[in-house]
């Protein structure tokens, strides 16, 4: 069995056997920022890229909060979230 693999400017080549071999560790790579592609008898089959998912914008609920929410807490209130008695 011949390995090839080779390294090209942050470009991982690896054959499909030693792809299968190593798949978690190149999953890391992968979301490490480097780029593998797997070749097939020497030829590039398939290129292996991380999963960006698509961000959650923030505001996405129509909520408005009071001016009441940042006041300060009353100590017996505030005492009660700290776990404290009165």
């Amino acid at each position: 069995m011949h390995r090839r693999v080779v390294r090209s400017e942050r470009v991982l080549v690896v054959n499909l056997h030693e792809a299968k071999a190593r798949l978690s560790e190149l999953v890391e790579r992968v979301q490490g920022g480097e780029e593998v592609v797997i070749a097939r008898r020497g030829r590039p089959a398939a290129r292996l890229v991380a999963e960006h998912p698509e961000p959650v914008p923030l505001g996405f609920l129509a909520l408005e909060v009071p001016d009441a929410f940042f006041e300060p807490l009353p100590d017996e209130e505030l005492a009660a979230w700290e776990g404290q008695s009165t």
